[in-house]
């Protein structure tokens, strides 16, 4: 059995350094260097093996194929597009009716300043509580990006396999119903669970999360009382290897725009190209601010301060680093493949940009617009406004309000300060440690059978509100599918007990809870 362990939050020491660019009328802050000083490396085979086995609840899924299937297609078929207000009190309102069915005591649905979330209790008379963070949001579609239609959650051939693709199916929802699928197996056989469960599931995620916090006061004291917050995550890989996060990124995710105003520039509508003769532009002027944030690459972040607060990575995540290293120079070259990526910045890479990638804060342009837009047109104008939507993942000891206040100090302190910043969301960075018992015990449970490992934590999201409140988190689904990113290709999971990990490696591995395969 081969073992990995990915960290995507191990903190480094930041070397700052300082060059001239060529023309000499800049000096540019150099992105942080890292070290390692460390040879220990370490090794998930040495947690100790889960001992138990579950045939009959495993015979009870093959029996319920249909069923569960069924129970996944219903949750995609329903739209719940949270930027659209799109089909939201009826995808709560299905959850809700879902956790009841199941048999929790408590199943109710949250009001928030926003979207609802969703507040489910089983109550096993159990030792243990789990905490399950949930949501039920899904990004908008693009039609005609898809090979099926998106909310028709159909069952396809696929070059992988047998395929559901719908929207949801990978990001969250395939996933979630999934486990509650393995919940009903468990208690139909069992009677009950072995645990008590709380769900905390939103709707805003894919918002940024603007209102879970409310929930979670809700909820904060009992919160507090679980042994840890799981999130069903779809893990497997093509190869059938597996991933467990360990925390996430914080983000902070927010808007520059620049108008026509004192400073110049037209302030009330566009105006004829012409007068840019004597007219100040906003979308220049737009341009110019975003070029002052980052080096001209647009790869080392020149905004004074914003690493600062990055610091050295400790012996437990350099020793996870160095595992890592094991199987990244393969992994690297096949992600560049995936993604259609001919070289990593700087052409890094091995143990350097996986050190890159791990450690480094990010400064993002998601999107920038003005004025006339449209293909094959021509409309010549001098718009009054130009905007720009920016994101940055960030490490421990950021916060998304220091970072903020950094940048809008910067713009300033270069002449911008007219452009207007508008934070949309943010939450600050979490990890926990693999020491922490909770992640010892799923280890353990992936030590049970013979699928090959792959550990990491490098990928945002909101568990981090939960994170922050001390309780340890991780991110892993029991006998999940494997990831493939984009509308048209499927995470598989080969039905019944013929896993795709096993198809491909020729040998035995553990069973899906769930018998299907997914995409987004």
């Amino acid at each position: 059995m081969s073992h990995r362990l990915h960290l995507g939050l191990l903190w480094v020491w930041v070397i700052g350094a300082c060059a001239p660019t060529p023309d000499g009328a800049r000096t540019v802050v150099k992105s942080p260097s890292f070290k390692i000083t460390t040879e220990k490396s370490f090794d998930a085979s040495g947690v100790k093996a889960y001992a138990g086995s579950a045939p009959d609840i495993y015979a009870h899924i093959d029996a319920h194929q249909a069923e569960h299937v069924a129970n996944i297609q219903r949750w995609l078929r329903q739209p719940s597009i949270s930027t659209e207000k799109k089909g939201i009190p009826e995808m709560a309102g299905l959850v809700r009716d879902d956790l009841k069915a199941l048999g929790f005591q408590e199943a109710a649905l949250v009001p928030t300043s926003g979207h609802p979330g969703v507040w489910g209790y089983y109550d096993a008379g159990a030792a243990k509580t789990l905490l399950i963070y949930m949501m039920y949001d899904v990004q908008p579609v693009e039609p005609a990006d898809w090979r099926s239609p998106p909310f028709e959650a159909a069952v396809v051939d696929h070059e992988l396999g047998k395929a559901i693709i719908g929207r949801g199916a990978t990001n969250q929802k395939g996933p979630e119903r999934a486990f509650l699928n393995a919940l009903a197996s468990i208690i139909a056989v069992r009677k009950k669970l072995p645990v008590n469960l709380m769900v905390a599931m939103e709707g805003e995620e894919e918002l940024g999360s603007p209102h879970y916090p409310e929930m979670v006061d809700k909820f904060e004291a009992r919160m507090k009382t679980a042994s840890g917050v799981f999130f069903p995550f779809l893990s497997q890989n093509p190869d059938g290897s597996t991933s467990m996060f360990l925390g996430v990124k914080g983000i902070l995710y927010f808007e520059l725009e620049a108008k026509g105003g004192a400073w110049g520039g037209p302030s009330k509508a566009e105006i004829h190209s012409s007068y840019k003769t004597l007219v100040d532009a906003p979308a220049w002027r737009l341009t110019q601010a975003l070029a002052s944030l980052t080096s001209a690459d647009g790869n080392s972040i020149q905004v004074p301060g914003y690493s600062d607060p990055i610091r050295a990575p400790n012996e437990e995540e350099q020793s996870l680093v160095n595992g890592m290293m094991k199987q990244w120079p393969e992994e690297e070259t096949q992600t560049r493949e995936r993604m259609g990526v001919a070289r990593w910045v700087d052409s890094l890479s091995g143990q350097a940009s996986l050190l890159r990638h791990l450690f480094t804060t990010t400064l993002n342009i998601d999107g920038i617009w003005s004025g006339y837009t449209q293909p094959g047109g021509r409309k010549t104008i001098l718009p009054h406004q130009s905007t720009a939507k920016l994101d940055s993942r960030l490490v421990p000891d950021q916060t998304p309000d220091s970072g903020l206040a950094l940048i809008k100090a910067h713009l300033a302190a270069k002449g911008f300060g007219d452009i207007e910043v508008r934070k949309l969301s943010g939450y600050p960075p979490a990890q926990t440690t693999v020491e922490a018992p909770f992640v010892q015990a799923a280890i353990g449970v992936f030590n049970n059978t013979d699928t090959p490992q792959a550990w990491r934590r490098a990928w945002p999201g909101v568990r981090r509100t939960m994170c922050s409140r001390n309780v340890s988190s991780c991110q892993w689904w029991l006998r999940a599918s494997g990831m493939v990113p984009g509308p048209t290709h499927p995470m598989s999971t080969w039905s019944s007990r013929r896993s795709r990990a096993r198809r491909s490696r020729g040998s035995p591995t553990s069973r899906s809870s769930m018998s299907i395969s997914f995409t987004r």
